[in-house]
């Protein structure tokens, strides 16, 4: 199993480009489902995630063509065979579940596994499973399958979420626009992520109102065409290049970053006392040569703080000075970095959804163990900071979410390599 090798203390300079959202392409990409026509993608991220979903939609019998080095992804479905995703693919992947709406939208059936992913909470599927019913769906769970089926198509509803949810956001809209008449989402997810989902069906031929807001509006069609459409930048990994330069000093520039899509993290960012400007490229960040300052953070749906950022600030924050507390509103259990950063000297209490940081003046070099994606990045951020060397294993977490990370922050000064496991 690879390891990530760190030595820290080196200060950062130079640019990084950010690569296209994961979580957007994730959502994107099952929406060939409702048509016949080529969906072509471009700006796709190259990431294991990214090759799960590939797999799972080519084992529904649609076709995935890579061109650019996999930056531009052609889909179609036009000889769409199966309704089947199947528990070896799907427990890879949560983002899986997005293959039900556009399924039975379009076939009248679906049988998904129930999904996997990482191991941060219980993050169940029911909202996805409400709303497809509010639409006129059956379901039926049995052997760990969802089994949806509407033979006479599905038909539109007012659907009002209990509380904001990204997947099941996205999930109705790729089901909603082939249903007859119209659905309206209330409390709908706002993320750029489902904006940028909106426009893509929109560019299809679907009838899209109020992405963006917490009320959409999907007037259903007959039938969808093909399309082009770019996918948005990454907001996590803007903001996890962004903390790069707070941790280990100096300057880094964002190439292709937007501080809209990041506004909530930046003002955060802001307030430990780093510089952060838009530039005519991107986003920049600057180290003033002062210590960090403590902050508090909350986690919260867009366009509030990210909880994928969460564990990322926590890494900044153990270097803060002062008291910084954390909560956590998203997701439970979602900690599971901060044991691996006392290992490096820090100074954390957990109680719950909430973890009380004691900066300290400079963490340690250790190994660590990655718990999931975020907490893995979080970990190298900290090994950047951190006197002596750091080794991250169980990096497979890192490489669903970030593209080429060990040469990215090398290209800018960053004294880490990949270590190949045995």
């Amino acid at each position: 199993m690879d390891s990530i090798l760190i030595h820290g203390g080196t200060p950062l300079a130079g640019r990084i480009p950010i690569a296209g959202a994961k979580n957007a392409c994730l959502a994107l990409m099952p929406a060939t489902l409702l048509s016949d026509e080529p969906l072509t993608l471009t700006n796709c991220p190259r990431l294991s995630d990214i090759r799960t979903m590939t797999q799972l939609l080519q084992s529904l019998g649609a076709e995935v063509s890579q061109l650019q080095g996999g930056q531009v992804l052609v889909l179609s479905s036009h000889d769409l065979a199966g309704v089947r995703a199947d528990y070896d693919i799907v427990r890879k992947m949560r983002a899986s579940i997005l293959v039900l709406g556009p399924l039975v939208a379009r076939r009248g059936r679906a049988e998904v596994s129930l999904p996997g992913g990482c191991a941060i909470g219980a993050r169940p599927v029911d909202l996805h499973l409400r709303a497809l019913e509010a639409l006129g769906a059956a379901m039926d769970l049995r052997d760990g399958y969802v089994h949806a089926s509407a033979p006479s198509g599905l038909r539109g509803a007012v659907v009002e979420f209990p509380f904001v949810s990204v997947g099941a956001t996205e999930n109705l809209l790729l089901a909603a626009v082939l249903a007859r008449g119209t659905t309206v989402i209330r409390n709908a997810a706002r993320e750029p992520e489902v904006v940028d989902l909106a426009r893509c069906l929109r560019r299809m031929g679907a009838r899209i109102a109020g992405e963006g807001t917490g009320v959409i509006e999907i007037e259903g069609v007959d039938r969808l065409a093909g399309a082009t459409h770019p996918v948005v930048v990454d907001r996590i990994e803007l903001g996890t290049y962004m903390l790069a330069p707070a941790i280990a000093g100096g300057e880094v520039e964002c190439l292709g970053g937007r501080l809209d899509l990041v506004a909530a993290f930046a003002d955060t960012l802001a307030r430990t006392g780093m510089e952060v400007r838009a530039t005519a490229d991107g986003v920049a960040v600057r180290h003033g040569g002062a210590r960090p300052r403590a902050v508090d953070v909350v986690t919260a749906p867009f366009p509030g703080f990210p909880t994928d950022l969460q564990a990322q600030m926590m890494a900044l924050l153990c270097i803060a000075e002062g008291e910084s507390v954390l909560e956590e509103r998203i997701f439970e259990n979602r900690f599971m970095h901060a044991p691996e950063l006392l290992r490096m000297g820090a100074r954390i209490e957990v109680h719950g959804g909430t973890a009380r940081v004691h900066g300290v003046e400079r963490l340690r070099g250790a190994p660590v163990m990655a718990t999931d994606l975020r907490a893995s990045v979080s970990l190298i951020l900290a090994g950047l900071a951190a006197a002596g060397e750091t080794v991250v294993s169980r990096v497979y977490h890192l490489d669903r979410g970030y593209e080429r990370l060990e040469a990215k922050l090398s290209a800018v000064g960053a004294r880490i390599e990949r270590v190949q496991g045995t």
